[in-house]
């Protein structure tokens, strides 16, 4: 198959229109007609079928249409990656879930547009294991993703992983419940054991490091709830509906306390991951270390103290 010719087929799935698509390409009518023939001859099916003065996809043709833009953009890597000298240029695609976007992407985004013009982004939000697979899948180039210490992601050899950042958690409550005496406890996480839990509806992960410090607190763990923001763990905390995990770097709302995980704490951390060898591609290459510098100055920031 002579995949230059997904091209005509992925602009009339787009455009709707031969027409529409010999403009878009600066071509004649009945070359985007040819080559679409020739297309359908090599693979033996056919891809369009006629409708009024025009055409639509068939079944078969929508199917490879939504593959071309995939198929299309793989090539155009691969061509890069045979000449890695070359300036970075091209769209890199990024899944993260929604804090890494924030602190970690969209600061790059803006500085690339100013750099380095010609390297985009196109972001996914994803949770780490939906991130993963998209990756896995090919249909991202980079995955940004988070395990915790207590509850690590397995690791596979296929990725290319860089740590970015580790984040305390602690575990919120209604601000009416903390008990001061509590705190003073070796186990005061076991003043919320009849209590109702926030889990991830998302990311099974959050869950796994909850069990694992309820179970060292000495009870079971009832999950209850479920939810992907931290905005509604709070909402939840804040209507008396439960407790559960929220960052402690993160500031909150009134009526929402943090209680410190000890013994053992919870901390999260954020991981760059990539297809082992494709920083070839300088485009990719230049994302990663512009987000890798990004985090380390943010990292460097929190960790100084302010003096006065």
């Amino acid at each position: 198959m002579d995949t230059r010719r997904l091209r005509f087929l992925l602009e009339l799935s787009r455009l709707g229109s031969m027409r529409a698509v010999a403009d878009v390409l600066r071509t004649s009518t009945s070359t985007v007609s040819q080559q679409i023939s020739l297309l359908a001859q090599e693979l033996g099916t056919d891809l369009v079928s006629p409708v009024g003065r025009g055409v639509r996809l068939t079944p078969a043709g929508t199917r490879l249409a939504e593959h071309a833009a995939a198929i299309l953009a793989a090539v155009h890597r691969a061509q890069l990656d045979l000449d890695p000298t070359a300036a970075p240029a091209g769209t890199v695609r990024v899944a993260g879930f929604s804090t890494a976007i924030r602190r970690a992407v969209l600061p790059v985004v803006r500085e690339l547009a100013e750099t380095h013009p010609r390297v985009s982004l196109e972001i996914h939000q994803h949770e780490p294991a939906e991130a993963l697979a998209k990756l896995s899948a090919d249909q991202v180039d980079v995955a940004i993703t988070y395990d915790y210490d207590l509850a690590p992601m397995p690791r596979q050899p296929e990725w290319a992983t860089l740590h970015l950042w580790s984040t305390p958690w602690s575990l919120g409550v209604p601000e009416h419940t903390l008990d001061p005496r509590a705190l003073a406890t070796a186990a005061p996480l076991a003043a919320y054991r009849d209590s109702a839990w926030i889990g991830n509806s998302r990311n099974r992960a959050d869950e796994d490091a909850l069990r694992i410090v309820a179970s060292v607190a000495g009870f079971p763990l009832q999950i209850t709830h479920a939810a992907d923001s931290l905005d509604l763990v709070e909402d939840l905390i804040l209507a008396g509906m439960g407790v559960g995990l929220l960052p402690s770097d993160r500031p909150h709302r009134p009526g929402v306390a943090l209680l410190p995980l000890r013994a053992p704490g919870v901390n999260l951390r954020t991981f760059l991951q990539l297809r082992e060898g494709r920083d070839s591609w300088p485009a990719l290459a230049l994302v990663r270390d512009r987000i890798a510098a990004h985090t380390a100055t943010i990292n460097s920031a929190q960790q100084t103290p302010v003096l006065g």
